[in-house]
């Protein structure tokens, strides 16, 4: 019988590595992740990363947690069991990298989200990443972001020069709802950087919403992964198995055909350019007249009371409630009396939302503020320009996968994707 499963998977992963375009060179890359903090799928994605390490020349594992308490110690937890697994794995792949050099180039980045001008000091985290840009190459330096972008933009505020060096493909969606401060600098001070932002397709990679194959991301675990070493075990660990791994997409991107070209098919997606990232100024509360699409920057600039404190200091709060839970997002003192906070919404929704604050004479009514489900949607007055290598979701109406906004690029390949994965998998039973 395992002779015969053997055979089958090696017929799979014919099939699925027959769909997979070559690349034209090992690509360098640098990931970026809040892996340990509120969202397990990282942990997941760190799987498929270490189970794949041939594939890349990694130049940096960075911890940056922009929310929740993701850190560098989760990240080498993971190597650990990859170095528990790593001699069956070496078995049939003799290239894949060593846990001791993994652990070399493990980082701790910022914890927490940036203020208000979207950076502070150096961490690092950030200081690695210029180390890696700097390097003598003929090939950039791909930045994989899982996480919030604080650590990508103090390097960048640091060491500007490294624009040119860095491509950045970045899982934005949720992300960018933590990371709002940090990704309007970037978008803001670097609109000649080369980036992909991926605020909805990535979702395509777990989604059932139409399933385009015979993988469900439910069984899969216990179809291919169940016994399979202490990766695996391990595996089970998140969502009970079940596939998320939204940042996933940002590693297949690198695996299949060249890098160098969003707009083409790949398994981590197809993009298309964008000229503007939607930004929007409020003086006021909103109402339900007001809207906007999803991923936008929203700010809210008030009028209050001159206070002695710090520029770019919190001093009060936009609760918003989400799954029953209410999250609180951090407003700054501007100075002269004026306040400021910047907001991302993640989802198409009536958005409902007050402020709080202990400031005497700081008191505003409760708002509404209605997101669209269209990324990047209309043009607005204080929209971020960007420059010529930005690339984003596809637009076509046909490619949406339900709701989500270009999904149909990358859950078209999940077949093949997944089908290949499980062909390692196998090397560890």
């Amino acid at each position: 019988m395992r002779k015969l499963i053997l055979f089958l998977l090696s017929c799979m992963s014919f099939v699925a590595l027959a769909a997979q375009r070559p690349v034209p060179v090992k690509p360098r890359i640098l990931v970026s992740t809040d892996i340990g903090g509120s969202d397990p799928d990282d942990n997941q994605s760190m799987a498929h990363l270490l189970m794949y390490s041939d594939r890349f020349a990694i130049e940096g594992l960075v911890s940056s947690p922009s929310y929740g308490n993701g850190s560098k110690q989760e990240i080498l937890r993971m190597i650990d069991l990859y170095e528990k697994d790593l001699p069956k794995l070496k078995q049939r792949e003799s290239k894949l990298a060593t846990p001791q050099y993994l652990r070399s180039v493990t980082k701790q980045g910022k914890h927490g989200n940036a203020p208000y001008a979207g950076y502070t000091k150096a961490t690092e985290g950030s200081e690695w990443i210029i180390k890696c840009a700097k390097k003598k190459s003929t090939q950039p330096l791909w930045i994989l972001g899982w996480g919030g972008l604080e650590d990508v933009a103090q390097a960048l505020h640091d060491a500007p020069e490294i624009q040119s060096k860095i491509r950045v493909y970045w899982i934005g969606g949720p992300n960018k709802k933590w990371s709002a401060n940090s990704y309007a600098y970037i978008t803001k001070n670097f609109p000649s950087l080369w980036f992909i932002e991926v605020n909805a397709s990535y979702y395509g990679f777990f989604s059932n919403n139409n399933t385009l194959d015979s993988i469900k991301t439910t069984d899969y675990y216990d179809q291919y992964i169940q016994g399979a070493g202490h990766l695996g075990k391990d595996f089970r660990s998140y969502y009970k198995g079940e596939v998320k791994m939204g940042d996933t997409p940002s590693l297949l991107y690198m695996m299949d055909g060249d890098p160098n070209d969003p707009t083409r098919e790949s398994w981590g997606g197809s993009f298309e350019k964008f000229r503007y990232s939607p930004h929007v100024v409020f003086n006021r509360v909103t109402d339900v007249n007001d809207t906007v699409a999803f991923c936008s920057v929203v700010e809210f600039h008030f009028k209050g009371p001159s206070i002695n404190i710090p520029a770019d200091s919190i001093c009060f709060w936009m609760e918003t409630t989400y799954k029953n839970v209410v999250q609180k997002w951090p407003g700054y003192y501007l100075g002269n009396g004026e306040y400021g906070i910047k907001y991302a919404p993640k989802q198409a929704e009536v958005l409902s939302y007050n402020f709080s604050s202990d400031i005497e004479g700081f008191s505003l009514p409760q708002g509404k503020l209605v997101v669209t489900n269209l990324w990047p949607g209309k043009h607005n007055a204080d929209d971020y320009k960007l420059g010529d290598n930005w690339y984003t979701d596809k637009s076509d109406p046909q490619l949406y996968d339900g709701k989500i906004q270009g999904g149909k690029t990358i859950t078209k390949w999940r077949k093949d994707v997944l089908l290949d994965w499980a062909k390692r998998w196998q090397w560890l039973k």
